[in-house]
């Protein structure tokens, strides 16, 4: 066998279209194109996402500035430093913290950051706290519940 014995099985490869050859070929003067317009012109083909001048739909649409969150947890949010105006060895839940005024809303479980000092005390039950939250409560000696 040699190199020029290698060649495509018959009717794998299909010959070119030969386009303006007269019209026995089959595509002759207009190519295939058409009269007239747009779309029969050289150079032809439009850029993609191209509607003829009207906005086209990828401007139209906002751009992405980023994902959202499918079932994004709601949580209301306070920090350690705010905790320094209860009395010491006092149980902190959600509940309390909107019976002693230091929350006024409730947008979802208690989770505690850890912006602050804190030099009270306290046994504290949230839904989520931060590292540093948890290790400033232990510090002034209090203890910190995780429950759902």
């Amino acid at each position: 066998m040699r190199l020029e014995d290698a060649l495509p099985k018959e009717g794998s490869q299909h010959r070119p279209r030969r386009v303006g050859r007269g019209i026995a070929a089959g595509q002759g003067a207009s190519c295939g194109f058409g009269m007239r317009g747009q779309k029969s012109r050289s150079g032809r083909p439009t850029r993609p996402g191209f509607e003829g001048g009207q906005n086209p739909l990828y401007r139209r649409v906002p751009k992405l500035k980023h994902f959202e969150i499918v079932n994004q947890k709601q949580y209301t949010v306070l920090n350690v430093s705010k905790l320094n105006d209860l009395k010491a060895k006092s149980e902190v839940t959600l509940d309390s913290l909107l019976e002693a005024g230091i929350l006024t809303a409730q947008k979802g479980p208690l989770k505690l950051l850890g912006d602050g000092e804190l030099k009270v005390a306290l046994k504290v039950t949230a839904a989520a706290a931060t590292k540093g939250a948890i290790a400033k409560i232990e510090a002034a000696g209090g203890t910190v519940t995780i429950a759902p």
